[in-house]
C-alpha cells in the first residue's frame, strides 16, 4: 500500500525526515548511538553529526550522551526528543490517514514489478 513519507522543514537549512527519525528511534531502543548507527548501516561519525545537528535545532537537546568508561557510554532521548518523535508520528499518521483513499487509487503493478 502506498504511503506518504514526510520531511519536516524547520528552516531553509534544517529538516527532520525519516533518516533522522530512524536514528532517534534506534537510540531510544538500544541506548547507544553506535549500535543505532550500525543497525541503520550508518557510520558512527555520520550518526554523531546528525545528533549534533538535531541537538542544535531545538531549545534543548533531543539526545543526552554519557561518556564511556568501564561500563561503556550510552545515549538516551530527552523528554524533548520523545516529544519530537511523538509529534512526527502524529503528523505522519494524520497525513497518511487523511489521504489513504487517494493513495489507494494510485495505479500500481502487483508487488511493484
Amino acid at each position: 500500500m502506498p504511503r506518504v513519507s514526510i520531511r519536516l522543514v524547520l528552516d531553509e537549512k534544517a529538516a527532520i525526515g525519516p533518516g533522522k527519525i530512524a536514528l532517534l528511534r534506534g537510540i531510544e531502543g538500544v541506548g547507544s548511538i553506535a549500535q543505532a548507527a550500525k543497525a541503520l548501516r550508518m557510520s558512527y561519525a555520520r550518526a554523531w553529526s546528525l545528533i549534533d545537528e538535531l541537538n542544535r535545532l531545538f531549545t534543548d537537546k533531543l539526545v543526552e550522551t554519557e561518556t564511556g568508561g568501564r561500563k561503556g557510554g550510552g545515549a538516551q532521548l530527552t523528554d524533548l526528543g520523545r516529544t519530537v518523535l511523538a509529534l512526527y508520528d502524529e503528523i505522519n499518521t494524520d497525513i497518511n490517514g487523511r489521504h489513504a483513499g487517494a493513495l489507494a487509487k494510485l495505479p500500481r503493478k502487483p508487488n511493484g514489478t
